[in-house]
Protein backbone atom coordinates (compact mmCIF):
# COMPACT_ATOMS: atom_id res chain seq x y z
CA UNK A 1 0.00 0.00 0.00
CA UNK A 2 3.08 2.64 0.94
CA UNK A 3 3.82 2.37 -2.89
CA UNK A 4 0.44 3.12 -3.77
CA UNK A 5 -0.10 5.62 -1.75
CA UNK A 6 3.29 7.58 -2.29
CA UNK A 7 2.64 7.26 -6.03
CA UNK A 8 -0.59 9.19 -5.71
CA UNK A 9 1.11 12.21 -3.33
CA UNK A 10 4.05 12.14 -5.76
CA UNK A 11 1.20 12.57 -8.30
CA UNK A 12 -0.48 15.07 -6.34
CA UNK A 13 2.47 17.25 -4.96
CA UNK A 14 4.10 17.44 -8.79
CA UNK A 15 0.75 18.96 -10.04
CA UNK A 16 0.23 21.24 -6.91
CA UNK A 17 3.77 22.23 -7.16
CA UNK A 18 3.18 24.60 -10.59
CA UNK A 19 -0.11 26.09 -8.80
CA UNK A 20 1.13 26.67 -5.27
CA UNK A 21 5.00 27.80 -5.98
CA UNK A 22 4.92 29.27 -9.61
CA UNK A 23 7.66 31.13 -9.26
CA UNK A 24 9.82 28.43 -7.99
CA UNK A 25 8.75 25.89 -10.67
CA UNK A 26 9.32 28.89 -12.93
CA UNK A 27 12.93 29.23 -11.11
CA UNK A 28 13.64 25.81 -11.97
CA UNK A 29 13.02 26.47 -15.85
CA UNK A 30 15.05 29.36 -16.29
CA UNK A 31 17.99 27.58 -14.45
CA UNK A 32 17.80 24.37 -16.19
CA UNK A 33 16.34 25.35 -19.41
CA UNK A 34 12.50 24.78 -20.19
CA UNK A 35 12.56 21.66 -22.18
CA UNK A 36 14.30 20.03 -19.40
CA UNK A 37 12.38 21.09 -16.70
CA UNK A 38 9.27 20.35 -18.38
CA UNK A 39 11.22 16.54 -19.05
CA UNK A 40 12.46 16.32 -15.74
CA UNK A 41 8.50 17.02 -14.16
CA UNK A 42 6.83 14.47 -16.92
CA UNK A 43 9.41 12.01 -15.68
CA UNK A 44 8.42 12.76 -11.98
CA UNK A 45 4.67 12.13 -13.11
CA UNK A 46 5.53 8.83 -14.80
CA UNK A 47 7.64 7.65 -12.13
CA UNK A 48 4.23 8.39 -10.11
CA UNK A 49 2.06 6.44 -12.73
CA UNK A 50 4.01 3.33 -12.42
CA UNK A 51 4.18 3.28 -9.07
CA UNK A 52 0.35 3.83 -8.35
CA UNK A 53 -0.17 0.99 -11.31
CA UNK A 54 2.68 -1.36 -9.16
CA UNK A 55 1.34 -0.46 -5.75
CA UNK A 56 -2.09 -1.50 -6.96
CA UNK A 57 -1.20 -4.60 -8.06
CA UNK A 58 1.08 -5.30 -4.92
CA UNK A 59 -1.79 -4.81 -2.68
CA UNK A 60 -4.37 -7.93 -1.96
CA UNK A 61 -8.05 -7.46 -2.40
CA UNK A 62 -9.59 -6.14 1.03
CA UNK A 63 -13.34 -5.78 0.29
CA UNK A 64 -14.84 -2.87 1.92
CA UNK A 65 -18.19 -2.68 0.27
CA UNK A 66 -19.96 -4.39 -2.99
CA UNK A 67 -22.84 -2.95 -5.24
CA UNK A 68 -25.23 -4.33 -7.19
CA UNK A 69 -23.80 -5.62 -10.48
CA UNK A 70 -25.60 -3.52 -12.46
CA UNK A 71 -23.82 -0.92 -11.62
CA UNK A 72 -21.38 -1.40 -14.21
CA UNK A 73 -23.75 -0.64 -16.93
CA UNK A 74 -23.70 3.17 -14.55
CA UNK A 75 -19.86 3.01 -14.37
CA UNK A 76 -19.81 2.33 -18.37
CA UNK A 77 -21.90 5.57 -18.78
CA UNK A 78 -20.21 7.86 -16.58
CA UNK A 79 -16.84 6.64 -18.12
CA UNK A 80 -18.57 8.10 -21.81
CA UNK A 81 -18.77 11.45 -19.55
CA UNK A 82 -15.82 11.39 -18.59
CA UNK A 83 -13.96 10.92 -21.84
CA UNK A 84 -15.90 13.37 -22.77
CA UNK A 85 -14.99 16.08 -20.55
CA UNK A 86 -11.37 15.44 -20.81
CA UNK A 87 -11.74 15.64 -24.36
CA UNK A 88 -13.77 18.99 -23.82
CA UNK A 89 -10.90 20.44 -22.12
CA UNK A 90 -9.05 21.10 -25.40
CA UNK A 91 -12.07 21.48 -27.70
CA UNK A 92 -12.74 24.15 -29.76
CA UNK A 93 -16.82 23.93 -29.36
CA UNK A 94 -19.71 25.11 -27.08
CA UNK A 95 -18.54 22.30 -24.30
CA UNK A 96 -15.69 24.15 -22.73
CA UNK A 97 -17.79 27.24 -21.97
CA UNK A 98 -19.93 25.25 -19.48
CA UNK A 99 -17.24 24.35 -17.03
CA UNK A 100 -14.12 26.08 -15.56
CA UNK A 101 -12.59 22.63 -15.17
CA UNK A 102 -13.62 20.10 -17.80
CA UNK A 103 -10.96 17.87 -17.46
CA UNK A 104 -10.64 17.66 -13.92
CA UNK A 105 -14.31 17.45 -13.68
CA UNK A 106 -13.57 14.15 -15.90
CA UNK A 107 -11.51 12.78 -13.08
CA UNK A 108 -14.08 13.33 -10.54
CA UNK A 109 -16.55 11.44 -13.12
CA UNK A 110 -13.62 8.72 -13.93
CA UNK A 111 -12.87 8.69 -10.25
CA UNK A 112 -15.97 8.07 -8.95
CA UNK A 113 -17.27 6.05 -11.42
CA UNK A 114 -14.95 3.46 -10.41
CA UNK A 115 -16.01 3.78 -6.99
CA UNK A 116 -18.90 2.10 -8.32
CA UNK A 117 -17.65 -1.33 -9.30
CA UNK A 118 -14.11 -1.47 -7.19
CA UNK A 119 -15.26 -1.84 -3.49
CA UNK A 120 -11.87 -2.82 -2.63
CA UNK A 121 -9.62 -0.81 -0.30
CA UNK A 122 -6.81 -0.44 -2.58
CA UNK A 123 -9.31 0.99 -5.21
CA UNK A 124 -10.78 3.58 -2.66
CA UNK A 125 -7.36 4.55 -2.16
CA UNK A 126 -6.24 4.77 -5.80
CA UNK A 127 -9.53 6.31 -7.17
CA UNK A 128 -10.64 8.19 -4.53
CA UNK A 129 -6.97 10.12 -3.93
CA UNK A 130 -7.15 10.67 -7.47
CA UNK A 131 -10.56 11.98 -6.93
CA UNK A 132 -9.34 14.11 -4.09
CA UNK A 133 -6.77 15.23 -6.39
CA UNK A 134 -8.61 16.73 -8.87
CA UNK A 135 -10.80 18.64 -6.40
CA UNK A 136 -7.95 19.96 -4.60
CA UNK A 137 -6.33 21.06 -8.18
CA UNK A 138 -9.80 22.79 -8.87
CA UNK A 139 -9.57 24.94 -4.91
CA UNK A 140 -6.25 25.83 -5.96
CA UNK A 141 -6.37 27.16 -9.70
CA UNK A 142 -9.75 29.17 -8.51
CA UNK A 143 -7.52 30.68 -5.67
CA UNK A 144 -4.88 31.58 -7.48
CA UNK A 145 -6.82 32.81 -10.95
CA UNK A 146 -9.69 34.32 -9.72
CA UNK A 147 -12.88 34.70 -11.20
CA UNK A 148 -13.32 32.71 -14.24
CA UNK A 149 -13.73 34.07 -17.76
CA UNK A 150 -15.83 31.95 -19.79
CA UNK A 151 -14.37 31.35 -23.32
CA UNK A 152 -16.49 32.09 -26.89
CA UNK A 153 -17.97 29.05 -27.37
CA UNK A 154 -17.18 27.52 -30.62
CA UNK A 155 -19.26 25.70 -33.36
CA UNK A 156 -21.29 22.82 -32.67
CA UNK A 157 -19.40 20.40 -35.00
CA UNK A 158 -16.51 20.96 -32.48
CA UNK A 159 -18.08 18.63 -29.87
CA UNK A 160 -19.77 16.42 -32.34
CA UNK A 161 -15.90 15.75 -33.47
CA UNK A 162 -15.52 15.54 -29.71
CA UNK A 163 -17.99 13.06 -28.89
CA UNK A 164 -17.33 10.89 -31.66
CA UNK A 165 -13.64 10.93 -30.52
CA UNK A 166 -15.10 9.97 -27.10
CA UNK A 167 -16.80 7.12 -28.57
CA UNK A 168 -13.59 5.56 -29.83
CA UNK A 169 -11.21 6.07 -27.06
CA UNK A 170 -14.15 4.61 -24.83
CA UNK A 171 -14.03 1.33 -27.34
CA UNK A 172 -10.93 1.71 -27.33
CA UNK A 173 -10.22 1.61 -23.28
CA UNK A 174 -13.22 -1.37 -23.22
CA UNK A 175 -11.64 -3.01 -25.03
CA UNK A 176 -7.57 -3.17 -23.78
CA UNK A 177 -10.07 -3.94 -20.17
CA UNK A 178 -11.94 -6.59 -21.61
CA UNK A 179 -8.42 -7.95 -22.87
CA UNK A 180 -5.91 -7.63 -19.86
CA UNK A 181 -9.47 -7.24 -17.23
CA UNK A 182 -11.47 -6.68 -15.31
CA UNK A 183 -14.27 -5.96 -18.11
CA UNK A 184 -16.59 -3.36 -18.20
CA UNK A 185 -19.65 -5.60 -19.95
CA UNK A 186 -19.40 -8.50 -17.39
CA UNK A 187 -18.13 -11.51 -16.39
Amino acid sequence: MTLLIAGILIWTAAHLFKRVMPEARAAIGVKIGMGPSKGIFALILLASIVMMVFGYKAVDVQVLYELPSWMKGINNLLMLVAIFLLGAGNGKGISPTLLRHPMLAGVIVWAGAHLLVNGDLRSVVLFGGLGIWAVLNMLVINMREGAWERPEAGPIKADIKTVVISLVVFGVIAGIHSFVGPSPFGG
